[in-house]
């Protein structure tokens, strides 16, 4: 079909063309942030009890060796099983990047997906971050697409996702405008996350993640061997927009490609939960710290949020393991009101086992907000308002959290936030991070992305 102008290919016409000398200098050293938080995340995944499932899974159903890198067990297998497990190894520990506008975590899908096809055909440093620039641009605008609606219902990291991963590993083997969409067509048919998971406990969370970045992987290695797939699988009659969203905008598929990058307006995680409880975690230990509070001095607070916030975190009620207490608003502030932090130590030593964090969620209560409704998603602001037990009521109110691109974490606290990845469960050592920190603020001048830690200790 000849000058062919619908979105999605518009799309893929500007990633088929993209050249690294293309992007800014500030986004390709971000991109290198972004990769290390991403590494860093998928080490700290090890022993986690759903990735030992998935490791089995992929133990029983995959190669045995093969070109592809491992984090949490240092073996080596296909590109796909790799994706798959590093991709659910990102994501369970919930300090990997988000994109607030999209709401989508891009690095648990796009790095696994591009590193492991990267291994197996021997790519450069450089010509993964080109593609796993492409991968953040188009799944950026792909969530910012699909709509608030969407995200009621269904985990965008785990739709999205797909279709991110798939654009990056396009990218990564060259194809041209009409591979990435076939690429993308046959992911999108493929993409799927239901939030009902939350209620149980259970651990879908991780195979959204996996599947997505194994899944992504698969749609380009078919497309690149001729496979076909929908071309208007976003915006089409029956796509992924007819039938998963109530408020998609197409012209964001194509919003400011060339000159808005959506990769440097991904925040970091300060906070080792769900990033819907990080504004009002913040507001929160700001106004402790302000009015010299202890947690026993604290009768109510109010977190005041976005209709997100109440979607996502609304369903836990009572937390019954660590990682659904991440996604609790009442324990994420009791870790902050009661231990001033709620990261990777706080919640396995405190989140289920400190009766003051059981006592302090009691006190907790979300409340929307209409004029934070309204900023999300592009800002998320945090706004609690908490009751003293001798009777005051005080307010803090944050509008740039931790880790946004305005409040961002410097290269010093992200190599401190990696080394404390790394020593979580004793993914690596101190020694082996530094080693990949170095490695990776020098990934445009690598020869390959292979062999990141030894396989044997």
């Amino acid at each position: 079909m000849p000058n062919e102008t619908y979105p999605t290919r518009q799309l893929c016409e500007f990633l088929a063309q993209l050249k690294l000398s293309d992007v800014p200098a500030p986004v390709v050293e971000r991109t290198k942030d972004l990769f290390l938080d991403w590494i860093a995340s998928a080490i700290a995944g090890k022993d986690a009890p759903a990735i030992r499932r998935i490791q089995e899974f992929a133990a029983a159903m995959g190669p045995q060796s093969g070109d592809a890198e491992v984090f949490v067990d240092r073996r080596r297998t296909s590109p796909y099983f790799a994706a798959l497990i590093n991709g659910a190894s990102s994501h369970v520990v919930e300090q990997d990047d988000v994109h607030n506008g999209s709401v989508l975590h891009p690095a648990a899908v796009v790095f696994p997906a591009v590193v492991a096809a990267a291994q197996a055909e021997g790519k450069t440093g450089a010509e993964v971050l080109l593609a796993s620039i492409a991968g953040y641009e188009a799944g950026i605008r792909i969530g910012e697409f699909m709509g608030r609606s969407h995200y009621r219902v269904f985990h965008t990291t785990g739709t999205v996702g797909t279709l991110a991963a798939a654009a990056a590993v396009a990218k990564l083997y060259g194809l041209d405008a009409e591979g990435i969409n076939q690429a993308l067509g046959s992911a999108g048919t493929q993409a799927a996350g239901l939030w009902e998971f939350l209620r149980d406990a259970a651990d879908s969370k991780q195979l959204h993640t996996a599947k997505a970045a194994a899944d992504g992987l698969q749609s380009a290695w078919l497309a690149r061997a001729g496979f076909t797939g929908a071309k208007q699988i976003l915006e089409g009659a029956q796509g992924m927009a007819a039938g998963m969203s109530s408020d998609a905008n197409p012209a964001a598929l194509t919003d400011g490609l060339g000159t808005r990058w959506a990769t440097a307006e991904t925040s970091f995680k300060f906070f080792a939960s769900c990033r819907h409880t990080h504004p009002a975690a913040d507001a929160l230990k700001a106004l402790m710290q302000r009015e010299g509070l202890q947690a026993e001095q604290v009768d109510a607070v109010t977190a005041h949020v976005h209709q997100g916030a109440i979607d996502v975190l609304g369903p836990v009620v009572n937390p019954v393991t660590i990682h659904q207490a991440k996604f609790s608003m009442g324990t994420v502030l009791g870790l902050v009101a009661v231990h001033t932090h709620a990261g990777l130590g706080e919640f396995e030593q405190h989140a289920l086992q400190d009766p003051r964090i059981a006592a302090f969620c009691n006190k907790v209560t979300m409340a929307l907000d209409d004029e934070i409704n309204a900023a999300y998603p592009r800002q998320w602001i945090g706004r609690v308002t908490v009751r003293t037990t001798d009777g005051r009521s005080l307010e803090a109110r944050v509008d740039v959290p931790k880790g946004d691109p305005d409040n961002t974490l410097s290269r010093p606290e992200l190599e401190a936030k990696a080394i404390q990845l790394g020593a979580f469960r004793h993914g690596a050592s101190e020694a082996e991070m530094r080693t990949i920190i170095d490695r990776v603020w020098h990934l445009d001048q690598q020869a390959n992305v292979n062999d990141w830690l030894p396989t044997s200790r």
